[in-house]
């Protein structure tokens, strides 16, 4: 594992004992199927933590981008497959009523806190969002992919990619660049970052570790010295 800068924040024991997870990461790190002809660099960390401003910074370097959450919120969209089972599983209060559009932050509410219901709007959502991420990938030419996924080792994707970048961000900071740019409430952040692996089990994963708790010129130095290391491997 590449330390940039930084550290590693927010321990949580997401495994029940060191052996559990010794095992899980074993199997990731090594599951990779090497039918891509192409470095596929993965893209993670909690909820706010700059994943996006990372992808982009990637994306002016020449790399495709594969935004996992926007195929996630396709799957909201009128007409899509699964619109008619998550309206049928959570309820038509999650819609606007003019623009038959599910309307996303009461979706949240709903299920950022409750494990259940969590779970059953991921097993609805995943599935296409997995098969959208592999045809993408299959079909573009470029020599390098980054797949930006929040969810990347919830959903099992880490087999997917090359190597692991995991994007951390100082709690109180994440706090209040969200209140500010998202206009959430503190509980309701905080539900949707304990509803997800913590930064400290994701970070284990990692083949790098992008700390974006500063500038953004910062995140940039980071990023462009990761991009070097991995250059000679997409020719």
């Amino acid at each position: 594992m590449k330390y940039l800068s930084g550290h590693i924040l927010s321990p949580w024991s997401h495994y029940r004992s060191t052996k559990d997870f010794a095992r899980q990461k074993h199997k990731v790190l090594n599951s990779r199927p090497r039918k891509y002809k192409k470095l596929i660099i993965g893209v993670t960390g909690i909820f706010g933590s700059g994943k996006s401003t990372v992808s982009r910074i990637f994306k002016s370097y020449g790399a495709k981008i594969i935004d996992a959450d926007k195929i996630a919120h396709r799957c909201l969209l009128p007409g899509a497959k699964s619109y008619k089972r998550i309206v049928s599983s959570f309820g038509k209060g999650i819609i606007f009523k003019a623009r038959r559009k599910i309307n996303r932050h009461k979706l949240g509410r709903l299920v950022f806190g409750n494990r259940r219901l969590l779970k059953k709007l991921n097993s609805i959502i995943h599935p296409k969002v997995i098969s959208d991420i592999k045809e993408s990938i299959r079909k573009s030419e470029a020599k390098v992919i980054v797949l930006d996924a929040p969810l990347l080792l919830e959903a099992g994707l880490k087999k997917m990619v090359d190597d692991l970048i995991v994007v951390i961000i100082d709690r109180d900071e994440l706090i209040r660049r969200l209140m500010k740019k998202a206009s959430l409430k503190r509980p309701d952040i905080l539900k949707r970052i304990n509803a997800q692996i913590s930064q400290n089990i994701k970070s284990r994963f990692a083949n790098f570790i992008i700390d974006n708790s500063g500038a953004v010129s910062d995140t940039k130095k980071q990023v462009k010295k990761i991009w070097k290391s991995l250059a000679p491997r997409s020719r």
